[in-house]
Order: C-alpha cells, then sequence, then structure tokens
C-alpha cells in the first residue's frame, strides 16, 4: 500500500502507543494517539482517521464498547478498527470478530511484523502458502527438493482475521513446524479437507497445535454414507494403526459435514463443489467481495473424445471457479501419462488449460503432482501449460507452486 495513511492509537500504556507510533511515522503515516478512551468517539468524527488501533483493557470505555459507539457515528467513513491487546483468550477474540472488529493482534507486538500485519488487515489480503503439493504419497530426496516432496496441505490467512487449512498431508507437519516456532499461542483455524484418502489426512496426527490445550479447530468435509467426517478422521487413530487416540487431542475441536452448499465464515463466503473422485470429494471456493480462492483437488477431467465426457460437468465447475484470483487445482499428469490412467481420478494438462482458460482464471496453480514426477517433470508440464495458454492468447498465468511458496491477493 504505497498511499498514507491517518492512524488513531488508544492505549492507556504510553510506551506502547510510543513504539508503534515511531513504527507508523517512519513509514511515512500521519499519527494521533490518545490514552483515554472516552476522547476516541470525538477525535474519530473530527479527524476521520482510516485506521484506529485500540486497546480492550482500557478504563472507563473499553476497546470493544468504544468500537460499537464509533460504528453508530454517521456522516463519516468508518474507519479500519484493530485491537492490539495482551487478552489472548479466544472467547474475547470472537466476540471481537462477531461485534465486527477487522483485526486482532496479540502483545507483545512484533515491531518487525507490525506494520506489515496492520496493512494485511486493512487491505483485507488473501495471503495463500504451500506446504505440500505432491499427491499420493510423499517423495523425499535430492530429485524433488525444488518443489518439494510433501503431500497436499494449503492455508489461507485472511486479513489476519481467519486462518483457513485445506487437506492435512504432510505437508501439515510442515505448517506444524512452522506454527510452533513462531509460538502465536492459542490458535484458531478451520480446516477443510477435501476427501479422507490418506495423502489429503494421514499427517493429522503429526499436527501438534491439536495436542495443546486453548487452541480451537473446527473440521470440515463431506460424510460418506454414514460415516460423519469425525469417525474418518478418528479411525485413522484407532489403536490398531497408531498408537495415539483421537482422545489425546487437547484442543477444542468441532466437527461439520459438508455436501454441495454455501456459507459464511464470518464475512468470509464459502462455497463447495463435488467432483470427479472415487468417493465424495469436494472442491472449495473462498471469496470475500472481489477477492477469491479456489482448491480442487482431486478431479477427473475426461478428454473431449472420451465416451465418458459430461459437458454440463465441466460447465458446472467452469461456472464454479469462473474469475477466480487463484486456482489451485489437480494437474496430478501429462497429457502422455494420462492415456495409461484414465478412470484414476485425476487430471492432464491440457484438459486444465482448457478450463481454466474458458473461466478466465487470473493464477493458476499446477497442483498434487504424480510421485514419479522429478522436479524437471514439473518444468516440463509448467512449460507445456504455458505454451497451451500463448496459443489461446489466454490472460491466465501460470505457475507450479513449490512448498512455502505465497501468494497474495
Amino acid at each position: 500500500m504505497k498511499m498514507k495513511l491517518h492512524f488513531l492509537l488508544i492505549d492507556d500504556d504510553e510506551r506502547i502507543t510510543a513504539l508503534l507510533r515511531s513504527v507508523l511515522e517512519r513509514a511515512g503515516h500521519k499519527v494521533t494517539t490518545t490514552n483515554l478512551s472516552t476522547q476516541a468517539v470525538a477525535l474519530t468524527s473530527k479527524l476521520q482517521p482510516d485506521c484506529i488501533i485500540c486497546d480492550i483493557l482500557m478504563p472507563e470505555l473499553d476497546g470493544l464498547d468504544l468500537f460499537s459507539k464509533i460504528k453508530k457515528i454517521k456522516n463519516i467513513n468508518q474507519p479500519t478498527f484493530i485491537i492490539v491487546t495482551a487478552k489472548i483468550f479466544e472467547f474475547d477474540r470472537r466476540r471481537a470478530f462477531e461485534l465486527g472488529v477487522d483485526g486482532y493482534l496479540v502483545k507483545p507486538i512484533d515491531l518487525q511484523t507490525f506494520l506489515s500485519d496492520v496493512l494485511e488487515i486493512i487491505e483485507g489480503k488473501m495471503v495463500i502458502q504451500f506446504w505440500g503439493v505432491r499427491g499420493t504419497l510423499p517423495v523425499p530426496g535430492i530429485k524433488t527438493n525444488r518443489y518439494g516432496g510433501n503431500t497436499s496441505c494449503v492455508t489461507l490467512n485472511y486479513a489476519k482475521k481467519q486462518f483457513l487449512i485445506f487437506d492435512a498431508g504432510t505437508g501439515i507437519k510442515e505448517l506444524s513446524n512452522y506454527l510452533i516456532k513462531q509460538n502465536k499461542f492459542p490458535f484458531s483455524a478451520k480446516i477443510f479437507i477435501s476427501h479422507p484418502h490418506y495423502d489429503h489426512i494421514n499427517a493429522i496426527p503429526f499436527f501438534v497445535p491439536l495436542y495443546m490445550k486453548g487452541n480451537k479447530f473446527e473440521i470440515y468435509g463431506s460424510a460418506h454414507n454414514e460415516t460423519s467426517i469425525e469417525k474418518l478422521i478418528s479411525a485413522q487413530m484407532d489403536s490398531l494403526y497408531f498408537p495415539i487416540t483421537i482422545k489425546e487431542f487437547a484442543a477444542n475441536l468441532t466437527y461439520r459435514d459438508l455436501n454441495e452448499e454455501s456459507f459464511y465464515i464470518d464475512d468470509l463466503h464459502v462455497q463447495t463443489i463435488l467432483l470427479n473422485h472415487p468417493g465424495r470429494c469436494l472442491g472449495y471456493r473462498v471469496q470475500h467481495k472481489n477477492k477469491s480462492f479456489c482448491y480442487i483437488t482431486d478431479h477427473e477431467f475426461y478428454l473431449e473424445n472420451s465416451p465418458y465426457y459430461n459437458q454440463f460437468e465441466v460447465d458446472r465447475l467452469i461456472h464454479f471457479i469462473a474469475a477466480t484470483n487463484v486456482l489451485v487445482i489437480d494437474t496430478t499428469y501429462t497429457d502422455s501419462e494420462y492415456l495409461k490412467k484414465i478412470g484414476w481420478g485425476h487430471s492432464c494438462v491440457s484438459r486444465v488449460i482448457d478450463i481454466a482458460d474458458k473461466a478466465k482464471v487470473k493464477l493458476l496453480c499446477l497442483f498434487h503432482h504424480d510421485p514419479d514426477q522429478l522436479d524437471e517433470d514439473i518444468d516440463l508440464k509448467v512449460k507445456e501449460a504455458k505454451s497451451l495458454l500463448k496459443l489461446r492468447n489466454s490472460k491466465t498465468k501460470c505457475i507450479a507452486p513449490h512448498e512455502g511458496k505465497i501468494i497474495i491477493i
């Protein structure tokens, strides 16, 4: 964000306002401070700041009550309102977001990341990160170092407000290591499971935050007949198969069985679609205003000359992913490989390109690579994909993300 903003800092700890003021002013922003929350409503009306950063624990008028009063001010552009507090409790965080607060940051403040965190909230950024990009099984080794050898796991962090995890292949262990290193607990997230094949759930037992009291997770996924997503997750941790059972999880866990449906998580619109894969498999679209992210794995697009080709199903998925900013999609095979794997539930490069171009996808991410493909093989898939897009004069950009890759919308 290049434009300069006006911040109103409200905290009865003058050391905090002095520190935050210095960070913001060094970046060229205008800053007004007060240690009296009772003055903040009048200051907001008079100054009309772009962003208010306020503590919860304030004498006379706490931060959330102040937020409610400011929301009632008429004839102003409502400022972005960010809570900065020492209250780490999920109850307070949830209450703040239910009231409509835009961001919730916990003290002690990391001055190295504070400005970027604040701007991420103001801009409503979606930050997508890849922790595992392979399909079927992990493939560690020197020939898979560039793209990584872990299986499916992708995260979406929306404006420091919602943390979404898509699938729990072995990549979720890398996410676990990252979260432990960050040590910003308690931690809350939504986990979206596409389907219960092992490469999408088998690292759940190694996700350390699940064993930590105070963390909160909601796990979403499709039931299979009478087997709920909760039973699907717990079954792989039956003592016959794994020494630690799901009963050892200390975090607060809830589960939700999904079908094809549409719902909201705060102001994020989540849609699901059933995919063409053995069993019940869900694709996801997450949208906020004009920003969207689609996660489509595993899915088989049949060739147009195939007896199984169904134009209705193709059009349905094109509509689902239409004009999305980022599409992460199963591109397991090259075209020649696919001819030997028809009916396995995965797609090839040319079909993915056709669908992405027709849907006017902005950024296409080739994903769920076959375990026999080395880094050089994935390079060739990217090259082929870009060539096909160029032949179509397509505006769609294409990459194959590696582990650790970050995309910001």
